[in-house]
C-alpha cells in the first residue's frame, strides 16, 4: 500500500504541474487562434485521440497488467515479444493510414500537412506505449511522472517560441498548434526509450526465463482488444460529439459559425477548467491498474475492499470542494480565456458531469484490474446512446440549445458511475455501502 500511495502522490504532483501548463497552453491557443480558430482546433482534437487509441492498442494497460502479475524473470522475454508485435502493428497502421486519411472529409477544413502529422504520430505512440506499459506495471512511477510533465512543458515551450517569432494565417496557426502535439510526443518517446533501453540492458545481466511469443501475444491481446474496443468507442463518440453538438445547435437556429464558436467555448474553456482536477483521477488510474491486477491475481479481496473504500473517500474529499469552486467562481475562471463568455454558464451547468467523471476514472481502473472490461464497454454503450439521443433532442430545441446538450452529458456521467459502481460491488462481494456481503464467500 505504501508503494501505491508513493506512486500516486508522485504522479499527482507531476500531473498537477502538467495540468497547470496545459491550462496555460489553452490560454495561449485561445488568444492566438481566436474564437473560431479554437473551435476548429478543438474539433480536430478528438480525431487525434482516436488515432492515439488505435496506435497504442492499449499496450500500456495490457503490458502493465502482465508485468504486475508475472515474476520479474519473465519480463525481458515478454518485452522483447511486445516490441516485435508493436513493430508489426506500426507498419500495418501506417499502411492503412495512407489509404484512409485522404478519404476522411474532416481534413478538408485544415492545412494539407495536418494528415501527415497524424501519420508521424502513429509510430511515436506505438513504441512509447510499450515503454510506458512496462514502467506502469513495474511501479516505476517516476519515469511516467517525468514523461507526463515533459509532454506539457515541451508543448508550451514550442507554442510560445513559434508564436512569438512568427505571424500565421488561421490554417497555418492551427497547423502549428497541432505540430506542438507531435513534437512533445516525440520528446517523450525519446526519454522513455532511453530509460527503457537501460532497463533492458539490466535484464540481460539477471536470471531470466523465456516465454513463447504466441503466449505473450495472446496474453496481451486478451486485455488489449477489449480495452482498445472500449477506448475506440470512447474516441469515436468523442470525435462525433463536436459534429452532433453543432448539428443540434444549427437545428435550434444558430448559424454554423456561431455553433462552432459555442462548441469551442464549451470544449476549449469549460472542459479545460472542469477537467483540470482530473489529473488526480488519471494518476490513480495509472497506479490502480497494476495494483488491482496484482491483488486480484492473489485473490486478496480484503485489500481490494479497503483500497476501493479509500479511493472513493479520497475522490469525494477533493471532488466536492473543487466543483463548488467551479460553480461559485465560474465568471472569474472563464474570463481567463475570453471576456464576458457564456462558458461561465456552461461550467456551472457541467458541475455534475465533472464530479462524476472524477469517480468514473478510478472505477474504470478497477474494472480493468478485475478483468471486467466487457462490462465497462457495455456500460459505455448504454450511457452514450442515451446521452446522444438526449443531447440532440434537447439541444435542437431553441429554448434549451447548449443547456439541453449539457443536460444529456450530465445524465450520462451519473448513469455510467452508478453502473460501474454496482458491477464492482457485485464482483467484490460487497454492498453499496462497501460492507462485506454475507454471500460473498459463495461468489468467490
Amino acid at each position: 500500500m505504501n508503494r501505491f500511495v508513493k506512486g500516486a502522490l508522485l504522479l499527482m504532483i507531476a500531473a498537477f504541474l502538467g495540468e497547470c501548463l496545459e491550462f496555460i497552453i489553452n490560454i495561449v491557443l485561445a488568444r492566438e487562434l481566436g474564437e473560431e480558430g479554437l473551435g476548429l482546433y478543438m474539433s480536430i482534437f478528438p480525431t487525434i485521440a482516436f488515432i492515439v487509441v488505435i496506435a497504442s492498442l492499449e499496450l500500456p494497460i495490457s503490458i502493465s497488467k502482465f508485468v504486475a502479475e508475472k515474476e520479474e524473470l519473465f519480463h525481458y522475454s515478454m518485452l522483447k515479444h511486445a516490441l516485435r508485435f508493436a513493430s508489426l502493428c506500426t507498419v500495418g497502421f501506417i499502411l492503412i493510414a495512407f489509404v484512409v486519411f485522404p478519404l476522411i472529409p474532416v481534413f478538408d477544413h485544415y492545412h494539407p500537412l495536418v494528415k501527415w502529422l497524424f501519420i508521424i504520430l502513429i509510430p511515436v505512440i506505438t513504441f512509447s506505449s510499450v515503454a510506458r506499459g512496462y514502467f506502469m506495471g513495474a511501479q516505476k512511477m517516476s519515469k511516467i511522472a517525468i514523461a507526463n510533465f515533459l509532454r506539457r512543458a515541451v508543448q508550451l515551450l514550442f507554442l510560445v517560441i513559434i508564436f512569438q517569432l512568427f505571424q500565421f494565417d488561421l490554417q497555418t496557426a492551427i497547423l502549428v498548434g497541432l505540430s506542438a502535439v507531435i513534437v512533445c510526443e516525440m520528446v517523450v518517446l525519446t526519454y522513455l526509450i532511453l530509460a527503457f533501453v537501460g532497463q533492458m540492458r539490466g535484464f540481460r545481466k539477471q536470471p531470466r526465463a523465456e516465454i513463447p511469443g504466441k503466449k505473450v501475444r495472446k496474453s496481451l491481446l486478451e486485455v488489449s482488444l477489449p480495452t482498445t474496443g472500449l477506448r475506440i468507442f470512447h474516441a469515436a463518440t468523442f470525435a462525433m460529439k463536436p459534429f452532433l453538438i453543432k448539428a443540434a445547435l444549427m437545428r435550434a437556429g444558430l448559424v454554423e459559425s456561431m455553433a462552432v464558436i459555442q462548441y469551442g467555448k464549451l470544449a476549449g474553456v469549460a472542459f479545460t477548467i472542469g477537467f483540470f482536477p482530473a489529473f488526480i483521477a488519471h494518476s490513480l488510474l495509472i497506479v490502480l491498474i497494476p495494483t488491482v491486477s496484482e491483488a486480484y491475481s492473489k485473490r486478496n479481496y480484503e485489500e481490494l475492499h479497503n483500497l476501493l473504500r479509500k479511493v472513493l473517500i479520497f475522490t469525494g474529499l477533493y471532488g466536492f470542494p473543487i466543483v463548488a469552486i467551479f460553480y461559485l467562481y465560474a465568471d472569474q475562471l472563464t474570463t481567463l480565456f475570453f471576456e464576458n463568455s457564456p462558458a461561465a454558464g456552461y461550467l456551472q451547468l457541467l458541475v455534475p458531469y465533472f464530479l462524476f467523471h472524477y469517480f468514473v476514472i478510478p472505477m474504470q481502473a478497477y474494472l480493468i484490474g478485475l478483468g471486467l472490461v466487457k462490462d465497462a464497454f457495455i456500460h459505455s454503450v448504454i450511457t452514450t446512446i442515451i446521452s446522444f439521443v438526449m443531447m440532440f433532442t434537447l439541444g435542437s430545441m431553441p429554448q434549451f440549445q447548449m443547456g439541453g446538450i449539457i443536460i444529456g452529458m450530465n445524465m450520462s456521467a451519473v448513469l455510467l458511475t452508478l453502473l460501474h459502481y454496482a458491477t464492482i460491488c457485485k464482483k467484490l462481494g460487497v454492498t453499496w455501502t462497501l460492507k462485506k456481503d454475507r454471500l460473498s464467500d459463495l461468489r468467490f
